[in-house]
């Protein structure tokens, strides 16, 4: 009986709507990936290697024996700096269409406040003793 309340609950936790929109995010995501990728790996990096005489991706160094490429790491930053500020955009452009249509929030009500008479510090309008000087109030 355990396994087939296993199975029941995995079941439901698949199903629900946050799973599935993680999954498709993913998806959506590695593809976009590779879009980047492309971006990066076909164009920009071309254009850099206009100026450096070289494809950016093999500038590299050898240190005893190792080769260290230093020019992958760089295209590996500007991919995830492309695919930040992409997503940046897109998350704010989608706020932007969230927020169309809501009226603004008024701001809370501050609670109704009377000053002090000794220390002239706004107090609660139910205070009976002042919390900065501790005076006794009236009434």
């Amino acid at each position: 009986m355990k396994g087939k309340a296993f199975w029941t609950e995995f079941r439901q936790f698949i199903a629900r709507g946050n799973v599935m929109n993680l999954a498709v995010g993913v998806i959506i995501g590695a593809a976009f990936q590779n879009i980047t990728n492309s971006l990066v790996g076909d164009i920009i990096s071309p254009v850099i290697g206009l100026f450096a005489s070289a494809d950016m991706s093999d500038w590299s160094i050898t240190v005893g024996g190792a080769q260290i490429r230093y020019g992958a790491f760089f295209t590996a930053v500007i991919n995830f700096l492309i695919m930040a500020l992409v997503i940046f955009l897109l998350v704010k452009l989608l706020n932007k269409l969230l927020a169309f249509g809501k009226k603004p929030e008024e701001p809370a009500a501050k609670p109704p406040v009377k000053k002090c008479p000794f220390c002239c510090s706004e107090i609660a309008l139910e205070a009976t003793r002042c919390p900065h000087c501790t005076s006794q109030l009236e009434g």
